[in-house]
């Protein structure tokens, strides 16, 4: 019966702490800026394109942005196609690493998917700026 315990609990010690490696955590522009992460591991970050921030690279798969949850904003550099849907003042969640110049260097970009929705974090986020949305989330 202690080898079975042993065995179990050993089983649940290793399950949690797989998943404890696997967790991909939000933050926002502003944490990222004031150095709440971890340059070598992977995050989840989201905001709002900046108008007037988007670079496409020569290549035409490279393309940078700001990215700001109405307090700091951060860039962002993602080698890709981009979601259809992705565009100027949209909400988006990028997923990656930040480099040694401060760089976000995303991963995967994911874009709202029809004008009455944002990513829950990014509009929480925004909701907690101040930000006044012009429709409602599921965060209200």
């Amino acid at each position: 019966m202690v080898i079975l315990l042993i065995g179990f609990s050993s089983a649940v010690a290793l399950v949690l702490y797989a998943m404890r490696q696997n967790i991909m955590l939000f933050h926002t522009p502003s944490q990222v800026v004031a150095g709440e992460v971890q340059g070598n591991k992977l995050f989840r970050v989201g905001g709002l394109v900046v108008t007037g921030s988007v670079v496409k690279g020569n290549d035409g798969l490279t393309t940078e942005f700001d990215l700001t949850d109405m307090g700091r904003s951060i860039r962002v550099r993602y080698t890709g196609l981009l979601p259809d849907l992705f565009r100027e003042g949209q909400g988006i969640v990028a997923q990656g690493l930040l480099n040694e110049k401060g760089v976000f260097v995303a991963q995967e970009v994911l874009a709202k998917h029809d004008e009455n929705y944002m990513p829950p974090e990014v509009a929480a986020s925004l909701k907690k700026q101040g930000v006044l949305l012009p429709y409602p989330h599921e965060t209200d």
